[in-house]
């Protein structure tokens, strides 16, 4: 099973608040999700960028690939590794 980092979809209509999740990269945007690890909120001024480090780094080193925009919050927050970047 291939895990990826991204964004998933909450809140009301026309008011979008984002999780960073890990999931199978197979299920949909807004489908099953194996942990939530993370908050990103883009209508606050400056956005709203709220991660758990210590799971982020953790599923990384399990070899999960984060998105593109995944990875630009992983990169505004600091947390690099060897799989920080974004995927192909």
């Amino acid at each position: 099973m291939a895990v990826r980092l991204r964004l998933t979809r909450v809140g009301a209509k026309k008011n979008p608040i984002w999780r960073v999740v890990a999931a199978d990269q197979r299920s949909k945007r807004d489908g099953r999700v194996l942990e939530t690890i993370g908050h990103y909120n883009a209508q606050t001024e400056p956005s709203t960028i709220t991660l758990d480090e210590e799971k982020v780094r953790a599923w990384l080193a399990k070899g999960a690939q984060p998105s593109n925009s995944v990875a630009k919050l992983l990169k505004i927050q600091g947390i690099t590794g060897p799989t920080a970047g974004p995927t192909a």
